[in-house]
């Protein structure tokens, strides 16, 4: 068994123990050449048998394995408009999914930039119009968006976050996540966000 495969199945049981995902929802990938290992159709991110995970192609087809998650034309999209990218994460973590359902926010950059962490692993965070999940009328919009944004949400949903790796990737949503969970505390106090000055110049390293 391949260490890719264990660390996959080491990751989802890590998220779902702090409760960034729960039930059967979340999918992980992690590209290899021309394929995408992913996490199965139904399956929780608790639980995942490291030898039990699907594997389709850039296109999003499925090559082998199980059945693959209905959100792996997700994941295809991003590894094609990203050929840097070795992981992708999605999920459906709370304080990340509340603030997608709010009204009014900003599509071209949901969150402020609040802190400098926040700035250097996710930069700016662009809202995708809701779709049902699985939906592959989204394909299109997702792979245009994610050729400048390696993190996105999606409306009344959750979490796209890519990165150069696992870890990398792993960063990037957790941090996406605390900082949803800050936004919504400060909900009615003066806050302080970084400068556009400040912010610009720790975005040029995500570039």
């Amino acid at each position: 068994m391949s260490d890719i495969r264990r660390q996959i199945a080491d990751l989802g049981a890590s998220l779902f123990a702090r409760r960034l995902t729960f039930g059967r929802t979340g999918n992980i990938s992690v590209r290899d050449g021309d394929h995408i290992l992913l996490t199965p159709t139904g399956a929780s991110l608790g639980t995942l048998d490291a030898a039990e995970l699907s594997v389709i192609d850039l296109d999003g087809a499925h090559v082998d394995g199980p059945k693959p998650s209905k959100e792996g034309f997700l994941h295809a999209a991003v590894y094609r408009a990203r050929p840097g990218a070795g992981a992708v994460i999605h999920l459906h973590s709370t304080y990340s999914v509340a603030v997608s359902c709010l009204a009014d926010l900003n599509p071209d950059d949901v969150l402020p930039p609040l802190t400098a962490y926040y700035v250097m692993r996710v930069g700016r965070l662009p809202l995708l119009p809701y779709h049902a999940p699985g939906d592959p009328t989204l394909r299109e919009t997702a792979e245009r968006i994610a050729r400048d944004h390696h993190a996105f949400l999606l409306a009344n949903h959750g979490p796209v976050v890519a990165g150069a790796d696992l870890a990398a990737a792993a960063d990037a949503v957790e941090e996406l996540e605390e900082t949803a969970r800050l936004f919504l505390l400060l909900d009615g106090h003066k806050t302080r966000p970084l400068t556009e000055e400040q912010a610009d110049r720790l975005r040029a390293g995500l570039r």
